[in-house]
């Protein structure tokens, strides 16, 4: 995709989203580490539900004599626990947002990312949150497809970050920017902004913060709470 300092040759848009902030120092674009939060946690709510009502039939009906019965219950229960906590980490461990700020000001971008193990069900995760250089930054498109078992198929795309080193092509870090939405159209929102400013950019909608969520969100709520190191949090939406 496009250097930094190119021209966006595609029109620039976030999609149906609006940043959480814009203004002539720092953009903030907000980015959700997973789709339709909420929906994972609902029918793994609804799959432990349907275990727990099984579970007594299986013990009931299972000879305590018989080692090998005992052995695929324990091990067919201590898999389905598993699964069910990782469900359930998947959709609440990570922050409410996951958002970048690009400053115009100081030429940096700033990204609050989160990584855990997934297939580890006492990780948390963390929060690692990085500062870069914009002429660091390398835009990298992506998508995949594939079949489901039912015979129909999936395609996914979207926009990675990636970082290089100073002076040479090695990439010492990469993140996401967009999950399917706006695609390569917020590269050429982001760069716009960076290259000449927002008011080359068509007018914002309303801003949102992220840390706002309605009661019926109930993933979001029960998501930790997005909260910049107090050094980085200013630096980032400031000039030098």
């Amino acid at each position: 995709m496009p250097s930094p300092f190119d021209a966006p040759v595609l029109e620039p848009h976030l999609g149906t989203h609006a940043p959480n902030h814009q203004d002539d120092i720092c953009l903030e674009i907000s980015r959700s580490a997973m789709a339709w939060r909420g929906v994972v946690s609902a029918l793994t709510l609804i799959y432990l539900i349907s275990i727990l009502v099984d579970l007594p039939w299986m013990i009931f009906h299972t000879d305590p004599t018989d080692i090998e019965s005992i052995l695929l219950l324990v091990g067919m229960y201590s898999l389905f626990s598993w699964s069910i906590i990782i469900l359930f980490r998947a959709d609440l461990a990570a922050p409410r947002d996951l958002p970048i700020r690009f400053n115009r000001a100081r030429k940096k971008i700033y990204a609050y990312n989160f990584k855990r193990q997934w297939w580890n069900p006492f990780d948390k995760g963390k929060i690692v949150v990085v500062s870069y250089d914009w002429s660091q930054v390398r835009a990298e498109r992506w998508s995949q497809n594939g079949s489901l078992p039912n015979g129909g198929l999936i395609f996914k795309w979207g926009v990675t970050l990636s970082i290089i080193a100073p002076g040479t092509n090695n990439v010492i870090d990469r993140f996401p920017l967009v999950t399917m939405g706006a695609d390569q159209h917020a590269w050429a929102y982001i760069c716009t902004y960076m290259q000449e400013g927002p008011s080359a950019l068509p007018p914002p909608g309303e801003p949102k913060d992220h840390n706002d969520v309605l009661w019926c969100e109930f993933a979001l709520r029960l998501a930790p709470r997005v909260v910049w190191p107090t050094e980085m949090d200013l630096e980032s939406r400031t000039a030098p």
